[in-house]
């Protein structure tokens, strides 16, 4: 650890907002592409792309939030008083 106190970061929503615009962009996608190659029922797209969407979002939110923290970072150092 690097003991840097991160208390005064907030990314807000940024991290989720972001998460949900780029898994909404490959499942949207992938959903198409699904639909128009393999043809399935309705039922297959039901139960296919909740969890995978589900899964993308909670995947990406780390990532995406410790990237925003690090820009951040990078250019508020005076505001966050370091």
């Amino acid at each position: 650890m690097c003991d840097l106190d991160l208390s005064a970061v907030d990314s807000g929503d940024g991290p989720a907002s972001l998460a949900v615009f780029v898994v909404g962009a490959i499942v949207v996608g992938l959903a198409f592409w699904v639909e128009f190659r393999f043809d399935p029922p309705g039922w297959v797209h039901v139960m296919l792309w909740p969890p995978i969407t589900v899964g993308l979002t909670v995947g990406l939110m780390r990532p995406l939030k410790a990237a925003l923290v690090a820009v951040q970072f990078q250019h508020r150092q005076r505001e966050m008083g370091l």
